[in-house]
Order: structure tokens, then C-alpha cells, then sequence
């Protein structure tokens, strides 16, 4: 009695599961196990050769006949034809599936791989980023030719199926006891060849323009966000899909606001005399002006916080604030006669400065002390 696992178990999944259903599990399985992403683990390359028979056997129909009706004794010779009774190499298994993700797969027995994706960097100002835009851009690119529709070979002529690999692209040498499966030298795996190539291409297939591609932006965007559009890089290679063009977002920087995720913040600048006395100012928003209070006695660098006058940013649904960092501007281009006000207004305080200026008065306090503790 066999000793194995039953196939459905090691797959994951019921006695009825469809095409799809097997080869959804079998990915899952196969990138967990893949030698490649656990290198040194016996334990994981069992579990990987287990998975590959186990679909091996189960995505046949034939072979899951037997299996269903004899169990493992049913594709392991005798009924049921043996186990690889006209089954493919791993590497027709591992390609089927998983040709889509890694490039390669075969079209009408020709070895295709998918096109390059691409990457674009836009700069948006800052209120094309926070509301959105549509925008045109032009982007360099392969193209399939038109002139030989991807193929490589002249109008009126085809490639030709290579005869050292008998097109399967693939050689097979023998070292001793050993046989190594090779690409073929000749055709380089495709397992055609052009004997005479399309001058518009010079046999490649693809050509080299520019495309003007609209990019709709959504709105919230921030930089190094990218947006994705399916299907508009590079074309692959013998009529394999394209690949996709990844718009990378750099906000340029705004004369007036800084962002940092859904606020914004911005200096304003104030007179001397408003920190003193207090009043009210008007400050800008992305949506217009807004009013802001500014009390008495306001230190410079003082924050002040306008609820939702901020931004969405596209993983959000409640907008940020506006911080408005007030910055006291110290007059400049004095005339004599400002200068003398200024110094009687000095004087006038200098027989209670503690009481006008708390800060300043503290920290010589402060400096005072430090030097205090140092002498010996």
C-alpha cells in the first residue's frame, strides 16, 4: 500500500475542485515551497516535489481518472498508463502556471516572454495633487511592429521551426549516466528561427516610439504615490502581453504651503505691534482667504490650528487642518524718528522688564546660574 499522501490533501482542496481551484492552490503552494525562497530546507523541497506531483497528476484529466477510480496504484504503472505516461517536465508545469508572473509562456509552440514594465515620474503642483487632474504624457517605449505584427519575419514569410531542438526549444545532452536538458543554442529557446527577418524591426518585432497617454490622477495623491496603468509598457517579445507603466507622483514644492500627510502648514508673518496688541489677519487656504485671530502678548512661532482647511489624501475620508506658524517680523528701514520712538518705548520699560518680558528675564536668570555653578 502506498505510503503517500493523498493528492487532494496535499493540494488543499476538495475531491471536486475545478481546474481553476487546482491551480490557484498549486501557486500558493509552489511559491511557499520553492527552493529558491528556502534555500537549505530539505523539509521545504519535499513539500515542493509533493505539490508538483500531486498537480502533476490532478490538473491530467486522464491521469485524475485513474487516480479518482485506484487511488495512488492507479498512476503508478500498470493501470492508468504510469505515472509519466506523456506528462511534461517540471518545466512545462511551473511554466503554464506561473508564465504570466515570470515572463515566459509559449504561444502556437513559440517561446514568448511579457514586455518590461516602465516608470514615469510626474510632478503636479500642489492643487492638481490635492484635487485631482487629468494630464497628457508622452512616454518612450517598445512597440509590436506593425509592419510584421510582432513575428520578426518579412511580410509574406513565417519563422521556421528550428531543427536542433525540433522547436521545443530545448536540447537535451547526454553526460554519461546523466542527461542535462539545455536551451537550444540555435534558436535560443524560442524554438523557431527568422531566416528572413522583417527590415522595419530587423527581426526583433518590436520597434522603438513615443506615446501620448492620458493619466487621470485621483485626487489626494502625495508623493511616491504611483498609479498603475495595465497594459501600457513595453510589448513583449513574440506577441507576449505588455507590460504596465507605473506613474511615480513628486509633488513640487509651493511657495506659500508645506504638506505632511492630510495637513498643511505655512508661515505668517506678523508686526511687531499685532503680537503686542493682538488683532486679526487674513490667511490663505487651497479653497480662498479665511480670517485668523491673533490674540495679545503672541509669541513668534506660536501655532495656530484651522480645522479642515487642510487636505484628503486618497487613503482617507476626513480632510486634514491648516497649522499656521506665526512669525514676528522685526521692522526694517527705520527712519531717525521711528528709531526714537522705539528707544523711548525701551526706556519706558526698563523699570520692569521682568514683568514685560518673562522670557528674556528668565532665561538671563537661567544663563546667570550656569555660570554660578561652574566657578570653583
Amino acid at each position: 500500500m502506498s505510503s503517500k499522501r493523498d493528492y487532494y490533501e496535499v493540494l488543499g482542496v476538495q475531491k471536486n475542485a475545478t481546474d481553476a481551484e487546482l491551480k490557484k492552490a498549486y501557486r500558493r503552494l509552489a511559491m511557499k515551497y520553492h527552493p529558491d525562497r528556502n534555500p537549505d530546507d530539505k523539509g521545504a523541497e519535499e513539500s515542493f516535489k509533493e505539490v508538483k506531483e500531486a498537480y502533476e497528476i490532478l490538473s491530467d484529466e486522464r491521469k485524475r481518472s485513474a487516480y479518482d477510480q485506484f487511488g495512488h496504484a492507479g498512476v503508478e504503472g500498470g493501470i492508468g498508463g504510469g505515472q509519466h505516461a506523456g506528462a511534461g517536465g517540471f518545466g512545462d508545469i511551473f511554466e503554464s502556471v506561473f508564465g504570466d508572473i515570470f515572463g515566459g509562456g509559449r504561444a502556437g509552440g513559440e517561446r514568448v516572454f511579457r514586455g518590461s514594465d516602465l516608470r514615469y515620474d510626474l510632478e503636479l503642483s500642489l492643487e492638481d495633487a490635492v484635487n485631482g487632474s487629468t494630464t497628457k504624457i508622452r512616454v518612450p517605449r517598445l512597440v509590436g511592429c506593425q509592419v510584421c505584427n510582432g513575428s520578426g519575419a518579412k511580410k509574406g514569410s513565417a519563422p521556421v521551426k528550428c531543427t536542433t531542438c525540433d522547436g521545443m526549444g530545448q536540447v537535451r545532452m547526454q553526460q554519461g549516466f546523466f542527461s542535462v536538458q539545455q536551451t537550444c543554442p540555435k534558436c535560443r529557446g524560442n524554438g523557431k528561427i527568422i531566416t528572413d527577418p522583417c527590415t522595419s524591426c530587423r527581426g526583433n518585432g518590436r520597434i522603438r516610439e513615443d506615446k501620448t497617454i492620458s493619466v487621470k490622477v485621483p485626487p489626494g495623491v502625495d508623493t511616491g504615490d504611483r498609479i498603475r496603468l495595465t497594459g501600457e509598457g513595453e510589448a513583449g517579445e513574440k506577441g507576449g502581453p505588455s507590460g504596465d507603466l507605473y506613474v511615480h507622483v513628486i509633488v513640487k514644492d509651493h511657495p506659500i504651503f508645506a504638506r505632511e500627510g492630510t495637513n498643511l502648514s505655512c508661515d505668517v508673518p506678523i508686526s511687531f505691534t499685532m503680537a503686542a496688541l493682538g488683532g486679526e489677519i487674513e490667511v490663505p487656504t487651497l479653497e480662498g482667504k479665511v480670517s485668523l485671530k491673533i490674540p495679545a502678548e503672541t509669541q513668534s512661532g506660536k501655532l495656530f490650528r484651522l480645522k479642515n482647511k487642510g487636505v484628503r489624501s486618497v487613503r482617507a475620508t476626513n480632510k486634514g487642518d491648516l497649522i499656521c506658524r506665526v512669525v514676528v517680523e522685526t521692522p526694517v528701514n527705520l527712519d531717525k524718528r521711528q528709531k526714537e520712538l522705539l528707544q523711548d518705548f525701551e526706556r519706558s520699560m526698563e523699570h520692569d522688564n521682568k514683568k514685560h518680558s518673562p522670557k528674556s528675564r528668565s532665561w538671563l536668570d537661567g544663563v546667570k546660574e550656569f555660570f554660578e555653578n561652574m566657578a570653583p
